[in-house]
């Protein structure tokens, strides 16, 4: 992370991140739903920082992404705003944002711009979505399509399954991934999709893809934080999450041995207590002993 942060110290933006694919540089992705977060993510030097809908599952406690409404992917992006410096920071379209027609999608991209502070929008879909996206990069917007495994149709699909699984499958993806290219795209998300055809699509288009589930090929990779993290309550592990920490498990030996402090009068101690003034503590003492003489003479 310190080897990212030091080749890489400018800020990102959407022509750069083009721009990584004729270097051959492979791109860093993460999620980021909050301020502390975002910040440590920002400045372990990550690329893109997502805002994704995928707050619903790992943060808001949602079985999937659709509940996800606008007003909360605005009110979680501008709180990852305040932690980012220097990553791309996205921000997903919630489910029925854009589904209504192109103005309403412009509407919903703005909000997240202009209240949530991000500075560009993803959503999912292949050539459906085309006509929507070049609206979008008219008006100045920059969009990252979702192609592949897409979250938000998981009530069509019947469920969160590998995607692409045919040959035709896979010319479909290839010129669905072409369409959001010619429609003005920046990058692509490929998600759950057998790597051979990920490869194909990489190949297929002149800006960078960016693999979640879609194996080694792609130019750039992400992650769910959570995920990564190991503090997702999801009841099995995709195959394509690799965990690189267990803070569920470290969170509940702190939370535990603070219990315990607390029930055997460990916490607080006197180093995390607030003495009185000395000043202030000899005058009390003094009340507290003339108080007592009177008490006394009374008896």
């Amino acid at each position: 992370m310190v080897y990212l942060k030091q080749q890489r110290p400018e800020k990102v933006t959407v022509p750069a991140v083009r721009a990584t694919k004729e270097r051959g540089e492979r791109l860093v992705c993460l999620t980021a739903y909050d301020y502390p977060t975002a910040r440590i993510v920002d400045e372990a030097g990550t690329d893109i920082i997502l805002v994704g809908d995928s707050l619903g599952n790992v943060v808001l406690g949602y079985d999937t992404t659709v509940p996800v409404t606008l007003d909360e992917m605005v009110m979680h992006t501008r709180a990852v705003r305040r932690g980012v410096q220097r990553a791309l920071l996205v921000a997903d379209m919630p489910y029925g944002s854009y589904h209504t027609g192109a103005d309403d999608a412009v509407r919903a991209a703005l909000r997240l711009i202009k209240e949530g502070g991000a500075e560009a929008v993803k959503l999912e879909g292949g050539r459906a979505r085309a006509e929507i996206i070049r609206r979008l990069v008219a008006e100045e917007i920059p969009v990252m399509g979702h192609i592949g495994l897409t979250p938000q149709s998981v009530n069509k699909l019947g469920g969160f399954r590998l995607q692409g699984k045919t040959a035709e499958a896979a010319r479909a993806l290839v010129e669905d991934a072409r369409a959001l290219e010619a429609a003005g795209a920046f990058s692509i998300v490929l998600e759950v999709v057998p790597r051979e055809i990920a490869k194909l699509v990489t190949a297929a288009i002149q800006i960078p893809t960016i693999g979640i589930g879609a194996g080694e090929h792609c130019d750039a990779q992400i992650l769910v934080i959570h995920d990564l993290l190991g503090i997702s309550f999801s009841p099995t592990r995709p195959r394509f999450v690799r965990q690189y920490a267990d803070l569920r498990a470290a969170m509940t030996d702190a939370i535990n041995a603070y219990a315990e402090d607390v029930r055997i009068g460990a916490y607080p101690g006197t180093q995390e207590s607030y003495p009185l003034p000395a000043d202030a503590a000899a005058e009390l003492q003094a009340e507290l002993t003339k108080a007592g003489d009177a008490e006394v003479e009374k008896q």
